[in-house]
């Protein structure tokens, strides 16, 4: 006896296939000029470039190093473009299907249980939020600051024992869904200072005299999708008005020089702004938070990756923020101490010098509202692994974030009235 699917089962059932990256490439181009700059934007508009670094083909520019993503399809006839104009490159990934398979590289322990040595999808994220407070119902607790398009809750984690006039530091991960050892470190972050509380000599004093705001999912839709539907998802899933295309760019959202970019302004761009500030209900849930706490927040940190650097601002301007040589002795000492776990090397500056312009970026508008240490952390690789390191570098990355992260907090504790 056969079975008849209606029509309308069938598209669903094939509608939610995950994308497979089958024979996709990633690219590395020395760019040597402004002329080599100019071919990529050609090729760029003829083809379907998904730029890893920097994320736009208009920041592209001469003497600059760049990843992008190429279809198998497409790859072949980009390769000829480029040797064609005697321009090096190498291959990072040769196949990016491959890369994702085998980011799993650690064995679990206990399937199904959450682990600080592996990536966690969104479920097992949400259990732990609820298994920290109940463990560690002294010093965390959960709060729900709103949720997100698709109706998911967003947590802030306080971690700390004191009320909310204390000092704080607001932490984020997961901006971006692509970037899964974001979320990862967030996630060690609470537990190593949960755990090491009364043991660690400077983690005792910080959690005795300031308290910790952790998102550790910032873009949860986005995520989820990451992990279900599209390993390379970088966005949120809001839908956007006359277009088809998905999504908004959240570290864009924000009411940072937000409109100084025309680049940003096309829905099915990976940078889309949205249709105004703060536009998307995840945006909107964080600037409310960090608003109604702004006299405790001292500073704000987000962790992003990769590329091993440790940013603060402008981003959207060439000009130093006021504070800077503060904010470059920081970042420069905070650089300094990561490197003495495993000799990580990371470089530091301002955003739009360091890494690209950028517009509408939470860091920018965190500092401009008055929050006067903004960090970003562009966490490991430099451009091995990119957006896939493995499962075995969990741990290492974390554990020489965290050397900074104390640093920054100590001296936040210190130098901020």
């Amino acid at each position: 006896m056969r079975f008849i699917l209606p029509v309308g089962l069938i598209a669903t059932t094939l509608a939610i296939a995950p994308v497979r990256f089958d024979g996709e490439k990633v690219l590395r181009v020395k760019l040597q000029d402004e002329k080599q700059a100019n071919i990529i934007k050609d090729l760029a508009q003829t083809n379907q470039l998904d730029f890893w670094y920097p994320d736009a083909a208009h920041h592209v520019a001469a003497n600059m190093t760049i990843d992008f993503r190429v279809s198998e399809k497409e790859s072949q006839s980009i390769q000829s473009s480029l040797d064609q104009n005697k321009m090096h490159y190498e291959i990072l990934i040769h196949d990016l299907q491959e890369e994702i398979e085998k980011q799993f590289d650690v064995k679990e322990d206990i399937p199904g249980r959450h682990s600080y040595a592996k990536y966690n999808n969104w479920d097992k994220i949400v259990a732990w939020t609820e298994k920290m407070v109940h463990k560690y119902p002294e010093m965390v607790s959960r709060i729900k600051i709103g949720t997100t398009v698709e109706d998911n809750p967003l947590y802030v984690l306080k971690i700390g024992k004191g009320d909310e006039r204390r000092k704080a530091i607001f932490m984020d991960c997961g901006i971006h869904a692509r970037e899964w050892i974001s979320p990862a470190f967030c996630q060690w972050f609470v537990y190593q200072a949960a755990k090491t509380y009364g043991k660690n000599k400077i983690m005792t004093k910080l959690l005795d005299r300031m308290n910790f705001y952790v998102l550790p999912v910032f873009n949860v839709d986005g995520y989820i999708w990451s992990w279900t539907q599209n390993r390379m998802w970088r966005k949120n899933r809001s839908k956007n008005q006359n277009s088809n295309c998905i999504g908004t760019d959240l570290n864009r959202n924000f009411n940072a020089s937000w409109n100084s970019f025309p680049n940003t302004k096309d829905p099915c761009a990976e940078t889309y702004r949205g249709p105004e500030p703060e536009s998307e209900k995840e945006t909107k849930a964080v600037t409310d938070f960090i608003r109604s706490h702004l006299k405790s927040i001292k500073a704000y940190i987000t962790f992003h990756s990769y590329s091993q650097m440790l940013l603060f601002p402008y981003g959207y301007t060439s000009k130093l923020p006021p504070n800077y040589k503060d904010l470059a002795k920081v970042a420069k000492i905070g650089t300094d101490v990561l490197s003495t776990r495993y000799e990580t090397r990371y470089i530091y500056g301002p955003v739009a010098s360091t890494i690209y312009p950028t517009s509408g970026s939470s860091l920018d508008w965190a500092y401009n509202l008055g929050i006067k240490h903004t960090f970003a952390f562009e966490l490991r690789d430099k451009g091995k692994f990119c957006f896939l390191l493995p499962e075995s570098q969990i741990k290492p990355t974390c554990k020489e974030t965290l050397l900074a992260v104390k640093f920054i907090a100590k001296y936040i504790l210190k130098h901020t009235s």
